[in-house]
């Protein structure tokens, strides 16, 4: 099934080496900035800071090690990308926290996880990498606890990061803010929900703003 979503990194193995160490480098740079508000944001919102928590698209593993300095959740740090798994490996290892995070090699729509695994699911920009979004999210209501909840999408932490991110990345890429344009477009928002309103994870909230597109899905507890 065709999304028509921009940018799949995944082409070939050169690409994905130099998708997945392009992206590690700017999480230790320009986006560094972004993890640590963007893990408290999540704490706050929604109250998970023990039991399980599965971050999808991790790349580098970055919001996996802000959330666990943040809280005392397991983390499972999922990319399918065989390059930025080795880089999250390394990340983890040189953060101490191999204890708390582990990092799987995994694609979105095929999680080597139980059913009702996780009390919170992550994901910060991956979505509009996934190749078949009604399955992927399939897989997350398949995986998603009862009562949990899932912060899936897209932003920037706050205005203030957000400005100062696009100033120093139209210094390196003048195409760069026309991409996430097209991702935050209507027309792409509106794929997105078509697929999601297709799949079982059908019950969600949607919060959206200048800063941060967020799917919150619900799960109920049996009765």
């Amino acid at each position: 099934m065709s999304n028509n979503l921009p940018d799949n990194p995944y082409t070939n193995d050169q690409d994905d080496r130099e998708a997945a160490r392009m992206m590690d480098n700017i999480t230790q740079t320009v986006f560094t900035p972004i993890y640590p508000v963007m893990a408290e944001q999540i704490a706050s919102i929604h109250g998970i800071t023990t039991g399980t928590c599965i971050d999808l698209g991790s790349g580098p593993a970055a919001l996996s090690i802000s959330l666990a300095k943040v809280t005392d959740l397991l983390i499972h740090a999922v990319d399918k990308s065989p390059h930025s798994h080795a880089i999250a490996c390394a990340n983890i290892r040189a953060a101490g926290l191999e204890q708390r995070i582990t990092a799987v090699q995994s694609d979105v729509c095929n999680l080597p996880f139980e059913n009702n695994f996780a009390d919170l699911i992550v994901s910060r920009g991956s979505m509009f990498f996934w190749e078949d979004l009604t399955g992927a999210f399939n897989e997350i209501f398949r995986v998603l606890a009862p009562g949990g909840k899932t912060h899936i999408g897209a932003g920037f932490g706050n205005e203030e990061i957000k400005n100062r991110i696009f100033r120093q990345m139209a210094e390196k890429n003048d195409q760069w803010a026309e991409k996430v344009r097209q991702r935050r477009s209507p027309e792409t928002t509106r794929r997105i929900l078509d697929h999601l309103d297709s799949s079982d994870a059908s019950r969600y909230t949607l919060t959206q703003s200048e800063i941060g597109f967020w799917i919150h899905i619900h799960k109920d507890v049996p009765s």
